[in-house]
């Protein structure tokens, strides 16, 4: 099982200013600093996971493309043969 996607201090500083802005612009709303960090931790508690998985199975398909490169340089290492 793995553990719950948190976000330490230096990124909240980060993205709670960006949650702010965007309800401000958006959706015409004021919220504050603890609101917003705590909408941060729904968010990331809810729907966190997708976007973790997606950049697991994307990690997954570029390995898998690189791990194709590898094979095939190595077969292009082998010697010829009278066969």
């Amino acid at each position: 099982m793995t553990s719950p996607i948190q976000f330490n201090n230096e990124e909240k500083a980060l993205l709670v200013p960006k949650i702010k802005m965007y309800l401000k612009e958006e959706l015409g709303q004021d919220i504050g600093n603890f609101d917003a960090e705590f909408l941060l931790d729904f968010f990331s508690e809810e729907i966190g996971v997708f976007f973790y998985n997606r950049g697991i199975r994307d990690s997954l398909d570029m390995l898998d493309s690189r791990i194709d490169e590898v094979k095939e340089s190595i077969y292009m290492l082998e010697k010829p043969t009278n066969i």
